[in-house]
């Protein structure tokens, strides 16, 4: 029984990667963001599949290998887009599993994981942005104005964007959940 365990495991994690390796590389190497976005989001719900299972070890292999795989495989010429998925996005199934495994104070937990979301943030600003956000969408005023308070707006807006980004990624662990309990072994 163990080893057909150990063969499921082996095989839900494999999948969840190779899922998420290639939305994630598609996405990251077509530059654009809503292509981007999407392929973090199917990245994300990828590397559900093995916590779904309480396959930590697994789910933890297939984080490291996304991230090695889609760098290795194109994200390499966008680095930066890659950035926030490796520090923040893509362990944070990985925590939140966790977190309920062991039974941990979900506001104590929320209150942990919003600084590391803000501080994943205030990383992107700098690495991505180098530290000056501008453009011509909006006003040259209103640049200065965020590059100003950027600590306000990512510790304030931050973490009001991160309580219902948590929320519904709790939501979308039980649906991965219902879809994973369905494979037959």
């Amino acid at each position: 029984m163990k080893n057909r365990r150990s063969a499921f495991e082996i095989a839900l994690s494999g999948i969840s990667c190779a899922v998420a390796v290639t939305f994630l590389s598609l996405g990251i190497m077509t530059g654009l963001g809503p292509l981007t976005s999407f392929g973090y989001v199917v990245g994300i719900l990828a590397l559900m599949m093995p916590l779904s299972r309480q396959f930590y070890i697994g789910g933890f292999l297939s984080y490291a290998g996304t991230c090695i795989l889609a760098f290795v495989l194109g994200a390499a010429a966008n680095f930066w887009d890659l950035i926030p998925f490796a520090m923040f996005f893509g362990v944070h199934p990985l925590v939140n599993a966790l977190q309920i495994r062991f039974k941990i104070n979900k506001w104590l937990a929320f209150a942990v994981k919003a600084v590391w979301f803000d501080c994943t943030l205030l990383a992107g600003y700098f690495l991505v942005f180098g530290g000056v956000v501008g453009g011509t969408f909006l006003p040259a005023e209103v640049y200065e104005v965020i590059n100003k308070y950027i600590y306000i707006f990512v510790f304030t807006l931050g973490s009001a964007m991160f309580l219902i980004y948590d929320f519904l990624i709790f939501r979308c662990q039980n649906t991965v959940n219902y879809f994973v309990a369905r494979i037959k072994r």
